[in-house]
């Protein structure tokens, strides 16, 4: 079992990550992380990014509830530069629960409003972050009522126990078109940015590992047609809503077999992850937000953890170790393509060090910006703490119990149960008392 984070100071936390092999950029100054970046024309007032978090809060229609919006006008508020909202489908059938957000056309003006209530919120002058939406189907993790209903794209000889339903070509044509519609109405309520999910083991991602799907024209042993069904959503969009900018969060790597980005022993290559980006930059794509692994089947791979969820084994790799994987994997696409400004992952797990981490990493190149998942649930404050007081105050900080990720699991609201602990942590006694 991996040792908790106990590190004294910040030399503590360095030799650790040497003893394993690594070199943990670290630096004093955090400006870096405070100076301005531009995408698409775009002015956006730091590099601190809220990831796409799912809250798990929704309204039953798909519209953001009170704790919702409760949720993303403390992030407004705390001034983070990107505002990355959470995972919203672009279908009924495709929701990953029956609280998760749906945009549809009876519900955007909910998201307009929100959107106008968080610009409101950010109260300081000359701060106007960037609003991005994640739209996604969740494929084999669709769970729109509450039980499992998966709509699978290709067979994967790790996840598949038996054989579940295979979507058809027509299938995928008219979630494509759900995708379409969806974007329009995102432009249309305000959004900055649309997100083409493409990562942690859902719809998208799938389809770019869809090997085993044969006699189709989305997949099969030739990564062109793999990636046909992403190119041809990322084109439509951006022919149907001009002046969107179009961004993705991309799984560079699975890391298991039969995902996307590994060898054939679920190894990291990122062969076929270059290749996509190539892609994307061929058709003027400036924001790219990197993440590997599934929180359905290798959690600490995407979320670096001290305490695993109830009855899961624990990893057998440090968390300092996927920390390095994360920054690693980001600066090598970072810097094949350096007209591209890319968002790091898995940065809570350095609590108060993680902006200390964060500042050299863009000042070595290794990323242009640096986002906060867990940690946003927690400290939602931290940039306005970094402005003010130039540190993070680690008595605000993730401390990565994983408990946030129990409620989320157990289809219950998500949120940080210490920091914010008398709504969650009132939601985690409860599911404590249902026995889950």
């Amino acid at each position: 079992m991996h040792e908790r984070f106990r590190f004294k100071n910040s030399d503590d936390l360095i030799q650790k990550a040497q003893e394993l092999g690594y070199n943990l950029p670290f630096s004093d100054d955090i400006t870096p992380l405070l100076k301005r970046a531009y995408v698409e024309g775009f002015s956006i007032p730091n590099r601190l990014v809220v990831q796409p978090m799912e809250g798990c809060d929704s309204e039953y229609d798909g519209s953001p509830s009170d704790l919702t919006k409760r949720r993303y006008l403390r992030y407004a508020a705390g001034v983070s530069g990107i505002i990355w909202l959470e995972a919203v489908s672009v279908s009924s059938d495709g929701r990953s629960s029956p609280s998760q957000l749906w945009i549809n056309k009876n519900n955007s003006d909910t998201y307009a409003f929100l959107n106008e209530e968080m610009r409101k919120a950010v109260n300081r002058a000359g701060f106007n972050p960037l609003l991005v939406i994640q739209l996604t189907h969740s494929g084999r993790y669709s769970n729109p009522e509450g039980k499992h209903k998966p709509l699978v794209a290709a067979l994967n000889p790790v996840l598949d126990k038996s054989i579940p339903y295979i979507l058809t070509d027509d299938d995928l044509k008219r979630i494509q078109d759900q995708y379409v519609m969806s974007a329009k109405l995102a432009a249309r309520s305000g959004f900055d940015a649309i997100d083409l999910k493409a990562c942690h083991g859902y719809l998208m991602v799938e389809l770019l590992a869809a090997k085993t799907r044969t006699d189709t024209i989305y997949g099969g042993t030739d990564p062109v047609k793999r990636f046909r069904f992403f190119l041809e959503t990322f084109d439509m969009i951006k022919y149907e809503v001009p002046g969107i900018i179009m961004t993705t969060r991309l799984n560079i790597s699975d890391l298991y077999k039969g995902g996307f980005g590994v060898d054939e022993n679920g190894n990291p290559d990122f062969t076929e992850s270059l290749m996509l980006v190539g892609e994307l930059k061929e058709r003027g794509i400036e924001l790219i937000n990197i993440s590997m692994g599934s929180p359905y089947f290798n959690p600490h791979v995407t979320r670096p953890y001290d305490n695993p969820l109830p009855g899961m084994k624990v990893s057998g790799e440090h968390p300092l170790e996927g920390v390095m994987r994360m920054i690693n994997g980001t600066s090598l696409f970072q810097k094949t393509f350096p007209g591209i400004a890319f968002v790091g992952s898995a940065y809570s797990y350095l609590r108060h060090y993680s902006p200390n981490v964060g500042a050299a990493v863009i000042r070595k190149g290794d990323a242009t910006f640096i986002g906060f998942g867990r940690n946003s649930f927690a400290y939602p404050s931290m940039p306005v703490d970094l402005i003010e007081k130039g540190k993070a105050d680690p008595s605000k900080t993730c401390i990565t119990c994983s408990s946030c990720t129990r409620l989320i699991k157990n289809l219950r609201p998500g949120g940080c149960v210490i920091r914010d602990r008398e709504i969650y942590g009132n939601e985690l006694k409860k599911l404590i008392a249902d026995g889950k």
